[in-house]
């Protein structure tokens, strides 16, 4: 199996637990876990799946340390790479921009040469909007640890199915 970096921004903490979460899950080691304020082109070229998880904040904004970030991400060369995105969101609050930062990762990458992976059905989920819906399906996996984190384990474990089988 390809070697697995797991990057995450996170102001408030909560992408950061996810992300140890769908680490665990992958059983990702401590060492592949990552911060991406910390990202660098030599990380990014150790690993052949990079599973990439951000907040979105305001109206549809990405986390703050992604802006330095996906600078990197778009200087490298990710042909033959796997990229799975999550993002944590509103759904209630924020309803017409939830889990937007899923939707601008994939934006700034789809031109990369990367292989997008965890497309996750928008059945199940409540919102308005989101551009991280393309042709009716999540980018990657949206998170609402403010109303729905009951169900956020349950998710993930879907999600990581998903990953294995999509990333062999």
């Amino acid at each position: 199996m390809n070697k697995i970096g797991v990057f995450y921004g996170s102001t408030t903490g909560t992408t950061e637990d996810v992300a140890h979460r769908i680490a665990e899950k992958l059983n990702v080691p401590q060492g592949d876990i990552h911060d991406v304020s910390a990202l660098t082109d030599a990380l990014v070229k150790e690993y052949g799946v990079l599973v990439l998880g951000t907040s979105t904040w305001g109206v549809g904004e990405l986390q703050d340390d992604w802006y330095d970030g996906i600078k990197i991400l778009k200087k490298a060369d990710l042909t033959h790479k796997f990229v799975a995105l999550f993002g944590c969101g509103d759904s209630d609050s924020y309803a017409d921009s939830f889990c937007d930062g899923i939707g601008i990762l994939y934006e700034d990458l789809k031109a990369s040469g990367c292989t997008f992976v965890g497309a996750v059905d928008t059945l199940g989920y409540t919102f308005d909007s989101s551009v991280a819906v393309v042709n009716g399906k999540f980018m990657g996996l949206p998170i609402d640890e403010v109303n729905e984190d009951g169900q956020t384990d349950e998710r993930i474990a879907q999600w990581v199915e998903i990953l294995k089988k999509e990333i062999n």
